[in-house]
């Protein structure tokens, strides 16, 4: 049976119900596994499934007080009906490497595949613990994850959400998909500030105002709550997967995987799909020009007093990576994590041990591109390939290049780069259709809208049902908020909805 900790403090510890209850642990830690022996398995008895199956098997492991009969239940509701890929993430050959395919949800970007689920898992953990408040989603996001959230949690009963958005910072077609979202439970209000700021305003209100009004408690939809990041651990076994069956590598194989990272979620359930057993040799974490993660990965130094970068691959744009916290919490322990966040929160940096660093290094490295670099690789992909990435592949593609070119430099071991590397695609080039079109040589056209029809045009590539219609919705969410202001916006919109 599994226990949940805090990244922070071994002696808090609940179910895993409670934990994607209550999104963060009371201490300000985040809920982890207490023993990762406990997830492990034989990777064959979960690549024997489709996409559904290996989740329930992934799920059931990671979520056992839910009982398989449950567990089973809530995966079908989560994934039936809603992608229009009947393998869910399907992989692409692009030369000799591969891409993993992660944007054919709902919003068109892979928060799709856990925020399908996470409305399911809380609200049958909010009946599991007889739970009778109202839950408040409190969710910051630097593009993708509020539009998947509000599409996910709209009109749930028992959930209402607000979603804060860096003002400016997000994408046109971003932003509409979040302003227009309809549920009637659902809200986005934008805040004078970047990610990091709305990420750490929201972190703070878990601690300052768990009950912002009575009958109305808070919980999160951000990868910091384990239910968000689990399902995600699942598109690796499906790479894996879908690997063999093409022949494209032997069983046993180690893959290295190349993530475009900004908040660390999606690389951190690589991580843990290779503590259940997966084989996995490197997992290359690709940052944008606000690569204060490619500083940490080679020298364990994190400071994140330095420029802040609005750049084409806006949903990278984080200089606070907070599910960093459980990578540090098994490499480092309970303590020195709490000794490091109290640093950053404090100094705004810390530096972990030789030997953490090593540790480290023995999975992870850190690689970062510039737009230009970016707006390179989606050019000569797509000119020599013929395949279109949106920005933030494009990052992860431009360190792959990098890191075939300099494994030397990047790895102790030069053999790391003849291993088969998959690159996650995170986002369809629809969403950022300005960038992609300038990219590939094209004149961009004078809105979204009509960059979107050209690209299509162009390209080929067919529009997301999803995006395609955004530009005709009601804007339903206008307000613009200084993020001292956070915490009224909150406790007023929770006394609306609350008894």
């Amino acid at each position: 049976m599994i226990n949940y900790i805090s990244t922070r403090n071994t002696e808090i510890k609940v179910s895993s119900s409670k934990a994607i209850l209550e999104g963060q642990a009371p201490d300000g830690g985040l809920y982890v596994p207490d023993n990762l022996d406990t997830i492990k398995l034989d990777y064959h008895d979960v690549i024997k499934h489709d996409f559904k199956g290996m989740a329930k098997v992934i799920w059931n492991t990671f979520f056992p007080d839910y009982g398989k009969d449950v567990i089973d239940e809530l995966v079908e509701r989560s994934y039936s009906n809603k992608f229009s890929n009947k393998k869910i993430t399907p992989i692409t050959g692009v030369g000799n490497d591969f891409v993993l395919e992660l944007y054919y949800g709902p919003t068109a970007a892979f928060k799709d595949i856990a925020l399908s689920a996470l409305p399911n898992l809380l609200t049958k953990a909010r009946e599991m613990n007889s739970f009778t408040d109202e839950i408040l989603i409190l969710t910051a996001t630097s593009g993708d994850t509020g539009s998947a959230a509000l599409h996910g949690f709209s009109d749930v009963p028992g959930t209402s959400i607000i979603v804060f958005y860096p003002d400016g910072g997000v994408s046109e077609t971003q932003r509409l998909q979040m302003v227009t979202a309809s549920g009637a439970n659902a809200c986005a209000c934008a805040i004078k500030g970047n990610f990091d700021d709305a990420q750490s305003g929201v972190k703070k209100l878990f601690n300052d105002i768990p009950k912002p009004a009575k009958g109305v408690a808070l919980s999160s939809a951000n990868s910091i709550n384990i239910g968000r990041l689990v399902p995600q651990i699942v598109y690796y076994f499906s790479a894996y997967k879908q690997l063999l069956e093409t022949e494209s590598i032997k069983d046993g194989s180690k893959v290295n995987f190349i993530v475009p990272t900004g908040n660390f979620g999606d690389i951190m359930a690589g991580y843990f799909a290779l503590q259940m057993g997966l084989p996995v040799n490197k997992l290359i974490c690709a940052s944008n020009s606000n690569d204060v993660l490619t500083e940490f990965f080679e020298t364990g130094h994190y400071d994140r007093k330095r420029t802040f970068h609005k750049t084409t691959s806006p949903s990278m744009d984080i200089l606070v990576s907070s599910n960093l916290e459980r990578l540090l919490h098994y490499i480092c322990g309970a303590e020195h994590t709490a000794e490091y966040m109290k640093a950053l929160a404090e100094n705004g940096e810390y530096q972990i041990t030789t030997d953490e660093l090593a540790k480290l290094k023995s999975v992870f490295i850190g690689i970062s591109a510039t737009d230009t670099q970016a707006s390179e690789a989606i050019g000569s992909v797509y000119k020599n390939r013929n395949y279109l990435m949106d920005t933030h592949t494009a990052i992860a593609w431009s360190c792959l290049e990098k890191f075939k070119d300099k494994a030397w430099a990047y790895s102790e071991n030069d053999e790391d780069a003849e291993y088969t590397n998959v690159v996650l695609a995170t986002a369809s080039p629809y969403k950022f259709c300005q960038s992609v079109l300038t990219s590939i040589g094209a004149e961009p056209a004078f809105s979204d809208q009509a960059n979107m029809v050209k690209c299509q045009e162009l390209t080929g590539v067919p529009i997301p049902a999803g995006l395609a219609d955004i530009f005709s919705k009601e804007i339903r969410h206008t307000d613009v908020i200084p993020t001292s202001d956070m915490a009224e916006y909150v406790v007023d919109y929770a006394k609306s909805i609350g008894v």
